[in-house]
């Protein structure tokens, strides 16, 4: 079998790879192997000593012991009361206000939103709030609005058709 030619650099020294990448000297340190006899000193309890909540997996060490384990005291997620439940399927409304109207042309649709970059089409119901001015006269169709914004529009000229 014919060797390959290594790589040269200018200064005639070995190109570097990941085939010939090595730690600074000094830099490396063994692991410690735990349970492997009298002789390591690690042996047996693995230099955990005998029972305790420290010699058990998943209690106390450098990151802290269990979450939520208060010493025995009931804990506070379970001391206090439940109520209601979270609504899997609920729908969070994108919200429009009226100072943003201006920057939409003509009729005012989910389509015409969508295009101006106020919401998304594909995340939920759209309502418009009565948040700023209007200053011109709008139509407003197919989206929900605000008691105070279907005043200030229709105040303003426009119209609101649901």
């Amino acid at each position: 079998m014919a060797q390959r030619e290594k790589p040269v650099t200018d200064a005639g020294s070995e190109k570097i790879g990941l085939h010939n990448l090595a730690p600074a000297p000094g830099s490396h340190r063994d692991r410690r192997r735990l349970g492997r006899g009298p002789g390591s000193g690690l042996g047996k309890t693995s230099g955990k000593g005998h029972k305790g909540s420290m010699a058990r997996a998943g209690h106390g060490g450098p990151g802290g012991g269990k979450p939520g384990f208060e010493g025995g005291q009931m804990p506070l997620t379970r001391r206090l009361p439940k109520r209601g439940f979270t609504n899997p399927s609920r729908q969070e409304p994108q919200l429009v206000t009226l100072g943003d109207l201006a920057k939409v042309e003509g009729e005012i649709t989910a389509q015409s939103l969508a295009d101006a970059g106020l919401v998304s089409l594909h995340e939920g119901p759209i309502k418009v709030l009565a948040n700023g001015e209007i200053g011109q006269a709008v139509t407003v169709r197919g989206v929900k609005v605000s008691a105070g914004a279907r005043d200030k529009i229709v105040a303003a000229g426009g119209r609101v058709e649901e």
